[in-house]
């Protein structure tokens, strides 16, 4: 059956000074379907996006929206003809309550020019009804958590007789449970016949919820087809502009039985977030770490780290046990800790690339507390290069790279320590396809020289590309551990909800 168009953007060109954005952009979204705009950073995605909803002018070609030829000035003009965008950071009030945020802007007025607050408490909640969110429109917005808010953007959206809602990066800020309530509410979309473009750098969340994928690279359009036709090698092989071969790895088995344990952590306790739990990590092994939100994932690798204390348990390093109190021993000892939260527990953003990555270095480069500029700029311009770190400048503030570029960084800051292990905590998260693959070769090539990699991953598929191991965990508690071709997210999904037993009649855990 053909696709009865909503929008049809045709040979759309945009212009900056010295760059050409957007050469000749075709990009198509049928009436309540659900489409995924996908590309890495760079790649157009925002200027095409951009153009379609007035913040900037196109220089060539037609956009037709609804059968009707249209060219918004401005974001009010598209949001009148049905277009409406909810941001990755939202536009709203926080100390304002929820109806308010529904109306912002556009408050109903009574027969006597007063705001109607009792027909606007009444609509508000019909429509965050029809979505299935039934809360308290009358407190403020910051009561509730990112999921309520971002469903009230979303009602918004409707309440304005949007046909188009166009999410970016909707799900960066959402735990697994949130995520299942926003996916709902988007099919509840489509029921009304409102179609979506979903843009986010998660993969798996592509294939889940969208019907269709329309692929930049540079500023042109490399692909548009059914999700159904294309896979997750395939699609990436679209954005990058080559193939993704390097995402494969071979498996054979799981190939440290007799290596020697670099790290152990026994009967780990600590409060009521790690119950009793004990892990062990080979000299060279990705080992990774899988749960839901709350599993104590996170809480571990701290501990190992020396960031936080446990209440109970041991830990040996190298053949002796240790303890560490600051993450300061456990650098010393040669271990290296990239954050899951690069933005506020990593890089220091007023900093420069160079400041940044030699951070943790500068006492093994000074002398008589003075460091040696030229020791410095040559350890940064080698990882630079290694790396692969976009930048202008090792002087440039790290605030104005990318995100993977910021997370290249990170790394680089403990590879130049020269560390025995490696702890990432979701290394991708935020970042563009691109720059996953980079850093996730780089995770290899850690391993293969000999660093053990812990990684901590909400996306089981980059667990089951890079990891030797994986270890399961719920609530503090390790419930089974998966090797080789055994990872897969079946397996993880029924080890967290089953706990081990089902798994070790089917043979898919490793003996423990």
């Amino acid at each position: 059956m053909a696709r009865e168009l909503l929008l049809e953007m045709r040979g759309i060109v945009k212009n900056f000074p010295g760059v050409r954005a957007l050469k000749g952009v075709n990009f198509s979204v049928a009436k309540g379907e659900i489409h995924a705009l996908m590309g890495e950073n760079g790649a157009g995605k925002s200027t095409l996006i951009k153009t379609l909803t007035g913040i900037y002018q196109k220089d060539e070609g037609t956009i037709l929206f609804d059968g009707k030829d249209i060219n918004p000035k401005t974001a009010i003009e598209a949001q009148q003809e049905g277009i409406s965008t909810i941001y990755q950071e939202l536009n709203l009030v926080p100390f304002q309550s929820v109806y308010e945020n529904m109306y912002l802007g556009r408050e109903p007025r009574n027969r006597f020019g007063k705001i109607d607050r009792a027909r606007m408490k009444r609509d508000c909640e019909e429509v965050l009804g029809e979505l299935g969110i039934h809360v308290d429109v009358t407190q403020p917005l910051l009561t509730y958590g990112t999921a309520i808010q971002q469903m009230v953007a979303i009602g918004r959206s409707i309440s304005v007789n949007a046909k188009l809602v166009i999410m970016d990066e909707p799900t960066s800020s959402l735990d697994t449970k949130e995520v299942k309530v926003l996916f709902g509410v988007i099919r509840k979309l489509k029921e009304k016949g409102i179609a979506v473009i979903f843009i986010s750098h998660r993969l798996d969340e592509v294939f889940e919820i969208c019907e269709r994928v329309t692929i930049l690279k540079d500023g042109i359009q490399t692909g548009e087809v059914g999700i159904e036709e294309i896979d997750q090698l395939k699609l990436i092989s679209y954005m990058i502009g080559r193939e993704a071969k390097q995402l494969e790895r071979t498996k054979s088995g799981y190939r440290f039985e007799k290596a020697e344990t670099l790290a152990e952590m026994k009967d780990i306790h600590q409060g009521v977030r790690l119950n009793g739990i004990g892990i062990d990590i080979k000299k060279g092994e990705v080992l990774g770490l899988a749960g839901l939100l709350g599993s104590g994932r996170t809480e571990l690798s701290k501990v190992l780290f020396g960031a936080e204390m446990p209440d109970k348990g041991e830990i040996i390093w190298a053949n002796e046990t240790v303890r560490f109190k600051t993450p300061k021993d456990a650098i010393r000892r040669g271990m290296g800790f990239c954050t899951e939260d690069r933005k506020v527990e990593g890089i220091i953003p007023h900093l420069s690339v160079k400041e940044n990555m030699t951070i943790a270095l500068l006492p093994r480069i000074s002398r008589g507390g003075v460091v040696s500029q030229k020791k410095q700029l040559e350890i940064v311009n080698k990882y630079i290069e290694r790396l692969k770190i976009k930048t202008p400048s090792p002087n440039q503030p790290i605030r104005n790279l990318s995100g993977g570029n910021q997370q290249k960084v990170l790394l680089a800051r403990w590879l130049c320590m020269d560390p025995k292990l490696v702890i990432m905590d979701e290394p991708t998260r935020g970042i563009d396809v691109g720059a996953k693959a980079e850093i996730e070769a780089l995770i290899q090539e850690l391993a293969s020289n000999g660093i053990s990699v812990l990684m901590i991953s909400s996306e089981i598929a980059e667990l089951e590309r890079n990891c030797d191991r994986v270890v399961v965990m719920r609530e503090g508690v390790k419930l089974g551990e998966l090797i080789g071709d055994n990872i897969n997210q079946d397996a993880v999904m029924v080890t967290i909800a089953s706990g081990a037993g089902e798994l070790e009649k089917k043979g898919g855990l490793a003996d423990e």
